[in-house]
């Protein structure tokens, strides 16, 4: 099994959450990410999106940022 730390963040809305995790795990994993890797990066995009109200992105910018 792989642990991913979580992290507390605002929940205002999880419209998509789950879209966001299916499409960043995807897509890295396509450009040859590990499991773990991928895994990480769509938890954290998901995170990114549960910050905003209604259906919302993650930008590569803001996937970066949680990422330093």
């Amino acid at each position: 099994p792989i642990t991913i730390k979580a992290t507390a963040r605002e929940v205002y809305d999880v419209t998509g959450a789950g879209d966001t995790v299916i499409s960043v795990f995807t897509l890295a994993l396509a450009a040859g990410a590990k499991l773990p890797e991928a895994a990480v990066l769509a938890n954290y995009a998901a995170g990114i999106v549960v910050e905003k109200s209604g259906t919302a992105t993650a930008t590569r910018e803001e996937i970066e940022g949680v990422l330093k």
